[in-house]
């Protein structure tokens, strides 16, 4: 009962968890504002505006600063976690989302000409790949603006 009691009194997990889901909702509004019409599926989606990946580490971290202390080790864990995963979102995923662009292109060049359906003894999938997989900049940035206002504000 200890291990339950403690798990939901966990404020900056509460906190952080509420600043992801926060973010996704913002996503769903900014979506419908853009193509006028609700598409629920960009609750469960990665990429778009703001990042919920950098909004749940910069709560993290600012609740984790708060709470523990800013000059705690456990503060500059939760910091370095934090540009970790913006990094990551705004240049590694961007890029593999690029890549599986060209590839989609690729991938259309190939299907659309009279070349055979299999390449070297494999048929190719005719399937797209993702390719909003990561953040710009800005996205990056408007999430971890919304991280730390939430983390101000609860």
């Amino acid at each position: 009962m200890e291990f339950l009691s403690g798990l939901f009194s966990n404020r900056i997990m509460w906190v952080s968890l509420l600043a992801w889901l926060v973010a996704q909702l913002f996503k769903l509004f900014f979506h419908f504002l853009v193509e006028r019409r609700v598409d629920f599926s960009i609750l469960k989606s990665s990429g778009g505006f703001p990042s919920s990946h950098t909004s749940i580490v910069c709560t993290l971290a600012a609740e984790t600063g708060k709470t523990a202390g800013w000059s705690s080790p456990v503060f500059a864990v939760a910091v370095v976690l934090a540009v970790i995963v913006m990094y990551d979102a705004a240049n590694v995923r961007w890029a593999t989302g690029e890549h599986a662009r060209v590839i989609n292109h690729l991938l259309d060049m190939l299907l659309e000409s009279d070349a055979s359906t299999e390449w070297f003894g494999q048929k190719i999938p005719n399937e797209k790949l993702k390719e909003i997989m990561g953040h710009t900049p800005f996205e990056v940035f408007g999430g971890a603006i919304l991280g730390i206002l939430i983390a101000v504000l609860f």
